[in-house]
């Protein structure tokens, strides 16, 4: 029998995205643990609960497997999984805002997450702010010591791949008395670990880098208070937008290969990128990979590698745009990103499309790609026909 003893604590990333929170089924020795498709669970007489285990939306093997590991991948105390990233986002700002509490987020950052604060928070008496937060300077004018409650960061942000600098903005947030929240979901854990940058909360759309084969919608929250954590884990439980047995499970799945995926993500990423640098039809490049992006030489500090996720601006103009995100055939023209196939989309109508008229307004010539583990040569020729194809 195999030693079960092992110090997790001080494996590798791919050791632990293998392991942790993953022991093999104790009366059958299965390599996988089962998912435990169960709403309830037998009691040993009036609240005798077995392993702590009494309705699914309180806890559940399977999901608690998955936080366990998401815990581990990220440096946490505790991590808590929601059937949605913006589940996840909902929760945490249930647990520490109140009406009269300030949020300074990002001036581009995921459309959804802009809508839940704008749409659903500001009606409550929240209070959102936007801020450039490449601008250090900027920040600390946007934050008000006692007033604001929280600092979102997203970095890389969506679209348009702005890097942020983590372990300076928490210096700034702390100082101030707010909660530091990054939004690691582009990056994922294999290339980022913002709590040990400082940060507070972790948030990821584990639909996308975390799950990554397209197939399965959740989100998370991992922190390091043990405090925060008592009241992101009672709002879990009383609001109840947990992850189901069987979405927690394909999560798990899902990680198991997350560095390798990550890799080839991150190679087939950084070669399309100078690829497109290099075409004519191409105005800009957004990819924090490239020399010539202004976050590079941080996103080289913080970051182990680039990732998969691209922005192009084309020249010619939003008609363009819109020719070039219709006419790829291997890139599929869908929202979401990080699935092991390629994607394309035209944010300003599509991801973003809930920003328009807002400072966080994706510009109408921006296509994004979601660069996909195909082989690459592939996809270079499929981005080199649509950009032909765009161009008549």
């Amino acid at each position: 029998m195999s030693d079960t003893s092992y110090d997790l604590g001080s494996a590798g990333f791919s050791t632990r995205a293998i392991h942790a929170g993953q022991p093999f089924d104790p009366s059958t020795g299965a390599v996988v643990p089962p998912i435990y498709q169960s709403s309830t669970f037998v009691q040993d007489g009036i609240g005798g609960f077995r392993g702590g285990y009494e309705y699914a939306r309180s806890a559940n093997p399977t999901r608690d497997s998955l936080q366990e590991l998401l815990a581990a991948l990220e440096g946490g105390t505790a991590a808590f999984s929601f059937a949605s990233g913006l589940a996840a986002e909902d929760a945490l700002l249930r647990s520490v805002l109140k009406p009269g509490s300030r949020i300074v987020m990002g001036n581009d950052v995921y459309g959804g997450t802009h809508r839940l604060v704008n749409r659903v928070w500001t009606p409550w008496g929240v209070t959102l702010e936007t801020a450039e937060m490449t601008d250090l300077d900027a920040v600390r004018a946007a934050v008000r010591p006692g007033e604001t409650a929280v600092l979102w960061v997203e970095t890389p942000s969506n679209p348009l791949m702005k890097i942020s600098d983590i372990a300076a903005l928490a210096e700034i947030g702390h100082a101030a008395g707010a909660l530091v929240v990054v939004d690691n979901t582009f990056a994922s854990p294999y290339l980022q670990q913002p709590l040990a940058l400082g940060a507070d909360v972790v948030v990821h759309s584990t639909t996308k880098y975390i799950g990554g084969h397209s197939d399965v919608v959740g989100g998370a929250l991992v922190v390091k208070d043990e405090a925060l954590a008592e009241a992101i884990g009672f709002i879990q439980f009383g609001a109840g937008a947990v992850s189901a047995p069987m979405e927690a499970w394909l999560t798990v799945r899902g990680i198991k290969t997350l560095g390798v995926r990550v890799d080839r993500h991150s190679s087939n990423g950084l070669a399309l990128a100078r690829a497109l640098e290099a075409h004519p039809a191409i105005d800009r490049v957004y990819y924090p990979g490239l020399e010539s992006h202004p976050g590079h030489e941080l996103a080289a500090r913080q970051m182990t590698a680039f990732g998969g996720m691209i922005s192009v601006s084309l020249a010619a103009g939003p008609a363009a745009a819109r020719r070039f995100a219709e006419s790829t055939e291997l890139f599929q023209l869908a929202e979401s990103l990080g699935g092991v196939e390629s994607l394309i989309g035209y944010p300003t109508e599509m991801t973003h499309a809930s920003v328009r008229g807002t400072e966080l307004e994706v510009p109408d010539t921006v296509v994004r790609l979601s660069v996909g583990i195909e082989d690459v040569a592939d996809l270079l020729a499929d981005v080199e026909q649509a950009l032909d194809r765009s161009a008549s």
